[in-house]
Order: structure tokens, then sequence, then C-alpha cells
């Protein structure tokens, strides 16, 4: 009897391959959407001034030897930031470094690990400040038939009109604040819709309106043809099962799905952070926080001798707050 392939082989770990779920950063919106604003103190508070002030006709004509006709401005100092301090950590026992096979970086493990984690606790946080109803003073939902009052036909549905829809949006906001909406945040399930619209489709197809030749939709395409500076897609995704203690065990636990649900967000955002500047949102980060960077955050490794482990801790102190209620629209199940 001749020995298989098999028994002349001792299975070893792969040097040129592991396998590991790191979400691509692309699919993470949070810090793409609004102006991120350097702070150097944890709270603090900063000036609003007065839309309706501003938006007011009152010049009138000028007698001679006459006094120009006066008008003012109301500010507030009513708005507020809190940056708090997310952290997470992973910890490497000495007896795990010491036998672990050389595929195993575990110093590059630990942190892909706690760095994906923290973008999924930031995309969390930017859906529940920005991303859901109550939120906006212009909000719709959508309705499988009939929409009425706050509501629009799903663009799921057929005769469903997207672009007339959104196109509207922008220009009601427009004419409340007199900032046109410049960016439009969607979830990768209405997005994975659009792309196949037949209003949209026809809006491309033979280069009509995107490039020349152009026969593909995507984000590209859909800011051009209403008129936005960017669509952004958030596709970043969560697991919300419990952890087992096994891989096995883990995976069988599992319960993934997108993270921005089926809605879809129209803003006026600011190019960049400036003075008597409207934006619908800032992202205000503690950047006075010892090491940490443009963003709030900060990552080290550290030796917590006690537990005969390499800590690799993660960081980041921000907040985010709604600055201009009236230059988001929302649309809520918008498929």
């Amino acid at each position: 009897m001749q020995p298989s392939i098999y028994d002349v082989h001792v299975n070893v770990p792969l040097t040129n391959i592991s396998v590991a779920y790191m979400q691509s950063q692309d699919t993470f919106i949070a810090a793409k959407v609004f102006p991120n604003v350097p702070v150097l103190k944890a709270s603090d508070v900063y000036f609003a001034w007065s839309r309706a002030d501003f938006n007011r006709n009152e010049m009138q004509i000028r007698q001679a030897g006459r006094q120009s006709a006066g008008s003012g401005y109301n500010v507030s100092a009513s708005g507020t930031y809190r940056a708090e301090v997310y952290a997470l950590h992973h910890d490497i026992p000495d007896q795990v470094r010491a036998n672990s096979d050389s595929v195993l970086n575990q110093d590059l493990a630990a942190t892909q690990f706690v760095t994906n984690k923290a973008l999924i606790c930031r995309e969390n946080i930017f859906m529940q400040k920005y991303f859901t109803t109550g939120i906006w003073n212009n909000q719709v939902t959508g309705v499988t038939s009939s929409p009425s009052g706050a509501q629009f036909l799903k663009w799921s549905q057929s005769g469903s009109t997207p672009i007339e829809t959104v196109r509207q949006a922008i220009t009601s906001v427009q004419g409340t604040t007199g900032m046109r909406p410049n960016k439009l945040v969607i979830s990768q399930a209405v997005y994975d819709v659009l792309v196949d619209h037949p209003e949209m489709i026809d809006r491309v197809k033979y280069g009509q309106t995107w490039g020349q030749g152009a026969a593909t939709v995507n984000a590209e395409a859909m800011a051009a043809l209403w008129g936005l500076d960017e669509v952004l897609i958030a596709g970043a995704i969560q697991n919300t099962g419990a952890e087992e203690g096994s891989y096995a065990a883990d995976a069988t636990a599992e319960v993934s799905s997108f993270i921005a649900g089926n809605n879809a967000l129209l803003v006026y955002a600011a190019p960049a952070p400036a003075l008597m500047t409207p934006s619908a949102g800032y992202t205000f980060s503690w950047t006075g926080y010892f090491g940490a960077g443009p963003m709030g955050s900060r990552i080290k490794r550290f030796r917590m001798d006690p537990e005969a482990s390499d800590r690799v801790e993660i960081e980041m102190a921000f907040d985010m707050e709604v600055i201009g209620a009236d230059l988001g629209y929302f649309f809520s199940a918008a498929i």
C-alpha cells in the first residue's frame, strides 16, 4: 500500500494568505458628509446667526441729506457640543505572542481589529445623530402606493420618480434657507435600487447627461443628474450577534446587516468650517486631547505587566451636531 499525498505532508499555516474580514474604509461615510471642526476643549459653545434677519429686504430709498435706513441681526450662543471619548482595546498575551506562527502578525491584527471597531462605532453615531426620523425640519416617508402629505412613492415601486422627488426636495430647502443642498447620502440598499431604476437608466443612456457614451448609472452620474457635489453610499455593515467565544459559534450567532438601513439624507454641507458659514451639521473633533490627530483619534500600544500582555488601544474624541435642521431633508423608508 502506497502512502497518500496527505501522509507525506504535514499542514502548516500558509505564509502568503490569511482571512480577515476587514471592511473597506470607502464603505464608511461618517467622516465624509459634514466638515470636521478641530477643537481644543472637550465642550464649548458656538454662535448661530439669525437666518431670518439675513434674508429680510430692508433697504429703502435714501433722501438727500438723510441717513440710510438701519437694520441689525440677532445672534445666539446657545449652540453647544460635547466631545465624548470612545475607546476600545485588544490585549496580546505574552504566551499567545510567543506561540504564534510567523504568519500571524499580532500587532498588525490588533491594530486593524480595533480600527475597524472604531469605524463601526463612528458610523453608528452618525446614523443616530443624522440618519433617522425626528432630526430634520424636512422629512418624508416612503409608501407603496398613493402618497399624500409628507409621503412619497418608494423608489422600489413601479412609477416612482426619484429624480423629481430629490430635485423638489433640493429646491424646497433652497426656497426656505437660500442654500441649495449639495450632498445626498444613501444606503447601499437604496443605491442598488436606484442604479437599476428605469428613470435613472433613461437619463444616462446614450450619454445624454453623463459623459460621452456613458451607459452606467453610478454615484457620479446621480450627482450630475441632481446637480449635487456628491452622492455618498453608506455601505458599512455590523454584526449585532453576541460573542460566543469560538470561531464556529460566533459564525452561527452572527447577525450582520447594513448600518444605514433603507433611508436617504439630502443636506447642505459647508465645503469647510468657517465663521458665519451655515451647514446642516458639523463634527467637532477634540484635537486638544493629548496625542489626538485631526479627527480626534489616537492609537497606542503599551505594556500591561500584571496581565503579562501588550495592549493595543484606540480612542476617538468627537461630537456630531445638527447645526441647521432646516438644511437637511430626510427620506425615511426610501425603498
